[in-house]
């Protein structure tokens, strides 16, 4: 079953950004072709361009929404089976163990989507905001979610989780 998921979710990330290529290569550039970004993204490189952009950009926030849709969908479907079998469960000890378990999938989620979704809003609807900020947003969802993601896992453990309690009332 994580096999065919994984696929899927490859299939998927494919399969909505293989148009993107083609859709830029149809741009004209008349200035620079520096993209002022520390990597590659789909909207930095639009915004260089100097032809209409609009096919590109209802394209690119259509694929951030829907990418974010299917997956909030996916999500609360699994999660909704999830909560009926844990509530189904007879000892409220093993019902508070199987919550406390998705508490950690949850803080992850929100870390992950959160800053995503501002990045890719304030780079579609943004305009005032300095070239320095979408920047930085996009560098922060890119690094954040992977940096946060053991200590949220590992904030479960125990030794860990007295450590991290020690190195806080420290500062």
């Amino acid at each position: 079953m994580i096999t065919k998921i994984g696929f899927l979710a490859i299939i998927r990330g494919s399969f909505f950004m293989a148009p993107a290529p083609f859709l830029i290569r149809r741009l004209s550039y008349c200035r620079t072709n520096v993209i002022a970004h520390t990597y590659c993204e789909h909207m930095a490189v639009v915004k260089i361009a100097c032809t209409d952009t609009t096919i590109n950009q209802v394209y690119g926030l259509t694929v951030a929404l829907l990418v974010i849709a299917v997956d909030i969908v996916c999500i609360s479907v699994s999660y909704s089976a999830i909560v009926r079998t844990v509530f189904r469960l007879s000892s409220k000890e093993a019902r508070h163990k199987a919550l406390g378990t998705c508490a950690p999938h949850m803080c992850v989620i929100l870390i992950s989507y959160v800053p995503a979704l501002f990045s890719f809003f304030t780079h579609r609807f943004g305009h005032n905001i300095p070239l320095h900020v979408h920047i930085i947003l996009a560098n922060l969802y890119i690094l954040i979610p992977p940096m946060c993601n053991p200590m949220i896992y590992g904030a479960r453990t125990k030794e860990i989780r007295r450590r991290i309690i020690v190195i806080f009332q420290e500062c």
